[in-house]
């Protein structure tokens, strides 16, 4: 990876828009100001839009932590978005996600021994991703597993994720200290 395109702005030369953004982020989340939020900030409204829907996907949805960072990490690998890896990584582990499980992902393999529910998004977001679209078999196992709610859940949760992903490969985002770049698929 080539050097960042936008790299953190100094707190002191933000706009009263970008500070109150950043404010807002700080206040809501009360986590770090790090990965695509220093992008975000030169879009102070995108930025408050944006950390509001994530705190609802993250935190609040229908979808539980295990399958919702099972989720961000397949949207992570498919765009290899490397700060998103490494920072979910952790989560999902934690959450309870497999080292197998992750480790076939960051190969772009299914794993072998997911859980029913795992199955069910493993086919949904990789339909998603993959065709733009998902089967009607796969949508009645979601839907039968998750109700209406948490099909549009969890297709927020990809959408998000894609732009969180986007937004920090176009702006060369580096992997959070301590973590390495993903491998690349051939392009």
């Amino acid at each position: 990876m080539t050097t960042t395109r936008l790299p953190p702005l100094p707190a002191d030369a933000y706009t009263p828009e970008q500070k109150a953004a950043h404010d807002d982020f700080v206040a809501t989340r009360k986590v770090g100001f790090s990965g695509p939020w220093h992008v975000f900030v030169r879009s102070p409204e995108l930025l408050t839009r944006a950390q509001h829907m994530g705190e609802y996907l993250r935190y609040r949805c229908t979808i539980s932590g295990r399958l919702s960072e099972f989720a961000i990490l397949l949207v992570a690998r498919h765009w290899t978005q490397d700060f998103e890896w490494g920072a979910h990584r952790k989560h999902a582990l934690a959450a309870g996600v497999t080292e197998d499980t992750i480790a076939a992902i960051l190969d772009g393999r299914r794993p072998t021994a997911l859980t029913h529910d795992e199955q069910i998004v493993w086919d949904f977001v990789s339909e998603a991703l993959n065709t733009r679209r998902v089967s009607d078999a796969t949508y009645a196992r979601a839907l039968a597993a998750f109700d209406e709610k948490g099909v549009i859940d969890l297709c927020g949760i990809v959408g998000y994720y894609q732009l969180l992903a986007l937004t920090m490969n176009v702006a060369r985002v580096a992997p959070p200290a301590g973590e390495t770049a993903l491998p690349r698929f051939p392009e």
